[in-house]
């Protein structure tokens, strides 16, 4: 496993963010539209948004969950970088900021058949059905 350094995510991390985002061939955004400036700028002002640093400083990965919720909105790791811990350490720390924030359980959405469905399920959390758009529904006790 690599050393990773977790730290929260600030506007000038905003470049590298797009990068690993559509740096993934996993989970493509259709229309990449979708997702604006504007709602990562409200996750990092309202959320848990972390980012994570190789040895070099780096960044690799990011993840964002809403503390309002629960709800894991983003967990990406750019490739050829996957399979190294720095998913598994964002993970960690989101729940970790989730449960000190008073949530007794996270959830979360992701394709069905891939990677990071078994990602998800070797970390503990539970299929709970399929959501509307046919993604597996995840959920996890944190308490």
């Amino acid at each position: 496993m690599t050393a990773c350094r977790i730290r929260p995510a600030v506007r000038a991390d905003l470049p590298r963010i797009w990068q690993v985002r559509h740096g993934t061939a996993e989970n493509t955004l259709a229309d990449p539209s979708l997702v604006t400036d504007d709602e990562v700028r409200w996750y990092m002002d309202h959320a848990i948004f972390l980012v994570c640093e190789d040895q070099s400083g780096i960044v690799q990965g990011f993840g964002c969950a809403n503390p309002q919720n629960g709800y894991v909105w983003a967990l990406f790791v750019i490739d050829g970088q996957q399979r190294k811990g720095f998913g598994k350490a964002l993970l960690g720390a989101m729940l970790d900021g989730l449960a000190r924030h008073g949530n007794l359980q996270s959830h979360l959405t992701t394709g069905a058949g891939t990677g990071a469905e078994h990602f998800y399920r070797s970390q503990g959390w539970i299929d709970v059905g399929r959501a509307p758009s046919g993604e597996v529904a995840f959920r996890r006790k944190l308490a």
